[in-house]
């Protein structure tokens, strides 16, 4: 591998890479798989690609860790970003972290095709780890290569910034850098494995620390690291809880946050209608950041029991609906990892009741506020229930179907209901059967609404706020997906401006927010996905 960049404009930047100096390393520096144990991470060069080239970047990502545009156009940026080089200060690893998975403990599993590079200090003081998924075999790798194809990196790309912009806690995503070389997947795990064109995306984040990097030394009894580790988080991604003194309250009041910021993700999840797909121990944020997209998706009509999941078709232990319970039951899973830690449990019982409090709290304000009511009592509560039963049954578009709520006007013109909320609707024959009961929620939610004192303007305005126009809907990203393959990325580029004000309407775009059509119902990368990448 190349080592140094060429003389084409190298960024500047500040690299204090505090995780590979704080804390232990594997002593073996080969890319061999194997268990590392008493080490938090492994050294890990990226494995060079053949015709790195950028496919798309974010320029507020890229002004975020001091890149100026003119390198990120250079061959030099497509060069370190695509795996063929490192800047000065780049000491790259890959860590060591276990996990849960679908609710059973899988042991080790780490950093099998992420490498992170180093740790930028920007401008203003923030740190920003940069992270290349994608770039070939780790130490963690298993029986994989480390690889990634360009269908899940523009997926990642996309939607990483989709959800910052929208307004939800999650990691970035600087750019896509399409490899020249082919990659080998079998994208419905049936035995037709394909050539797929190769891609890395590097993702940005404050910490990339997960649960799961707490529960490996915990299951391995190396306690001794596991302190250390929770130390080193609380003092680089917490520091605000560096005066509190006394050990023990320390570290509690840090795995409190912890659990606050995870109930405060998923209450925008919902808000959104956004369903992670894979809510793994080992992709849960220690920052409560939305982190690792493999199969994700929106609702498209209202579903509770939805998962983009083929892999959990069958249980659907990641539905939409169950996405509280099983943030509860991850957080849980870190109180166990360290646990071993405090000799009072009541502790960390203490962290997750306010997991539940502030899930309770925040999600109840949120969907009055999604309805458009300023406050929030009994007769508020049973429209909101009537209106998600109704949804269900008449098969209602999730996103399109709160976008027109806020557009109705405090004079009501005399036609049904039906016809007011507009194309929300996916079939016609559930739509006409429940036509007349949802006429009379409709009623009986617009007379409610208006006694909360605001004018048509003032109830739009708020509605519209916590109502994105857009979404990242599953059948639009594959046509992006679907055109890039081909050599054209101009839906990428579309689809990453339109995503910037999501809740503002683009007329322009209109065919980017229409529900799904019926042709996406079961097509491949339309609606659910594997975990194949």
């Amino acid at each position: 591998m190349n080592t140094t960049t060429d003389h084409l404009d190298v960024p500047a930047v500040t690299f204090d890479n505090r995780f590979v100096r704080e804390l232990p390393r594997d002593p073996e520096s080969s890319a061999r798989r194997r268990q590392v144990l008493h080490a938090a991470w492994s050294a890990a060069a990226p494995t060079p690609v053949a015709a790195p080239r950028l496919l798309a970047h974010a320029p507020e990502v890229a002004a975020l860790v001091g890149f100026s545009d003119t390198f990120v156009q250079s061959p030099a940026f497509a060069n370190v970003f695509g795996g063929n080089a490192l800047l000065p200060g780049m000491e790259p690893y890959a860590a060591c972290y276990g996990g849960h998975q679908f609710g059973n403990w899988a042991g080790q599993l780490g950093d099998g095709r992420a490498i992170t590079l180093g740790e930028v200090l920007n401008a203003h003081g923030e740190r920003w780890e940069l992270q290349l998924k994608g770039a070939g075999p780790t130490p963690y790798s298993r029986t994989a290569d480390g690889r990634a194809v360009l269908r899940s990196s523009i997926r990642e790309f996309l939607c990483s910034e989709a959800m910052h912009h929208l307004g939800v806690p999650t990691t970035r995503a600087l750019s896509v850098v399409t490899t020249g070389d082919a990659v080998v997947r079998d994208m419905f795990y049936n035995g037709n494995a394909q050539e797929e064109p190769g891609a890395i995306v590097c993702r940005v984040a404050p910490s990339f620390i997960r649960f799961g990097n707490f529960e490996i030394f915990t299951a391995r009894n190396d306690l001794a690291l596991l302190a250390q580790l929770v130390d080193f988080t609380i003092a680089r991604d917490y520091p605000h809880l560096a005066s509190i003194a006394d050990e023990m309250q320390r570290r509690a009041t840090w795995y409190a946050e912890v659990c606050e910021r995870t109930a405060r993700l998923i209450v925008h999840w919902m808000r959104v209608g956004f369903v992670h797909g894979v809510m793994n121990t080992d992709n849960m944020s220690i920052l409560g950041l939305t982190i690792d997209y493999g199969p994700y998706g929106w609702i498209d009509d209202f579903n509770p029991n939805w998962t983009p999941n083929t892999t959990d078709a069958q249980n659907r232990r990641y539905r939409f609906g169950q996405q509280p319970a099983i943030a509860q039951w991850n957080v849980v899973r870190l109180a166990d990892a360290i646990a071993p830690l405090f000799a009072d449990e009541s502790l960390l019982q203490a962290g997750i009741d306010r997991f539940s409090a502030i899930y309770v709290a925040e999600y109840e304000a949120m969907n009055a506020a999604k309805f458009g009511f300023a406050t929030r009592g009994e007769e508020e509560r049973d429209c909101i229930r009537e209106a998600f039963r109704l949804m269900y049954d008449a098969e209602i578009d999730y996103t399109n179907f709160f976008r027109a709520l806020g557009n109705v006007p405090d004079v009501l013109p005399d036609v049904p209901a039906t016809e007011l909320l507009g194309d929300v609707f996916y079939d016609p024959a559930r739509r006409d059967a429940h036509a007349e009961a949802l006429h009379s929620w409709f009623s009986r939610w617009h007379a409610r609404v208006l006694t909360h004192g605001r004018d048509f303007a003032q109830r739009q305005a708020a509605m519209h706020a916590v109502n994105p126009w857009f979404v990242l809907r599953n059948y639009v990203a594959q046509q992006a997906i679907d055109a890039a393959t081909q050599g054209d990325a101009s839906l990428v580029h579309t689809l990453l401006t339109v995503l910037r004000t999501p809740y503002t309407e683009q007329p322009q775009h209109a065919a980017l927010v229409a529900r799904r059509p019926e042709w996406a119902r079961h097509k491949a990368g339309c609606s659910m996905l594997s975990c194949s990448s």
